[in-house]
């Protein structure tokens, strides 16, 4: 049965975290919204699906996945789900509630950046709230930005298997996040991820080595990666570089 897969059709966003651990496991999966002009896919379908008034657990807002019975809502949920099913998490309770806590923590960095540029309200055009972003993005290059990454530089020294992952000695859920959220800094803050990067080098390492994952590679270079934009979490604007 094949993982259905809801998210906006043009940003990479939360739903992207999701895509890159199918994309590792090489799980079959259907990208639902992004299926326009397909038999029961397309953004209607989506918004069909989360919005119907027989569904007992209703998502709160894309990224929900789909599988059976199941419709489960928030990345880490979602990845919870997922790990033990695609092999991307220990097979420990330890290792398991580890690995999700890393995917919470993340969260929390992905949630920080995108108040760089949205400070007061997502429901105001960047334009309307430029210096306020700006300030916001002062305080997050200089103090956020250091203490998330070198925390992550951190686990990864003290993993007793070494700081090739950040849980055990194979890939994880929490490797794809951590790839993606260093990805998409480099995209929106390239000169103040790079700074940081020189002091984390196991964060750096690891950011390298996922991409050059088999799987991962092929679907970096796919058309099935939506490339970064101004719509999405991480966005580039210069002046929030400093």
């Amino acid at each position: 049965m094949p993982y259905e897969l809801h998210y906006w059709p043009t940003i990479q966003g939360r739903g992207e975290f999701v895509r890159l651990a199918l994309e590792a496991a090489g799980a079959e999966y259907v990208d639902v919204a992004r299926g326009q002009g397909k038999p029961g896919q397309g953004l209607a379908a989506t918004l069909r699906r989360m919005q119907d008034p027989a569904l007992e657990h209703p998502p709160f807002a894309p990224p929900f996945l789909v599988h059976g019975k199941h419709t489960i809502g928030q990345t880490a949920a979602i990845l919870l789900y997922l790990g033990p099913r695609l092999g991307l998490v220990g097979k420990s309770e330890a290792s398991q509630l580890w690995t999700h806590q890393l995917q919470l923590t993340m969260a929390d960095l992905v949630a920080e950046v995108h108040e760089t540029h949205h400070p007061i309200s997502s429901h105001l055009y960047y334009e309307d709230q430029k210096a306020e972003a700006v300030k916001r993005a002062k305080a997050f290059r200089q103090l956020r930005l250091p203490k998330f990454l070198a925390w992550f530089e951190t686990v990864l020294a003290r993993n007793p298997k070494g700081p090739e992952h950040l849980v055990g000695a194979r890939l994880s859920y929490a490797d794809l996040s951590l790839f993606q959220v260093v990805d998409g800094l480099l995209y929106a803050f390239p000169r103040a991820s790079k700074r940081v990067l020189k002091s984390t080098p196991h964060v750096f390492d690891l950011h390298q080595r996922v991409a050059q994952h088999r799987r991962v590679a092929a679907y970096l270079a796919s058309d099935r990666r939506i490339a970064f934009n101004e719509e999405g979490i991480f966005r580039r604007y210069p002046e929030l570089d400093g």
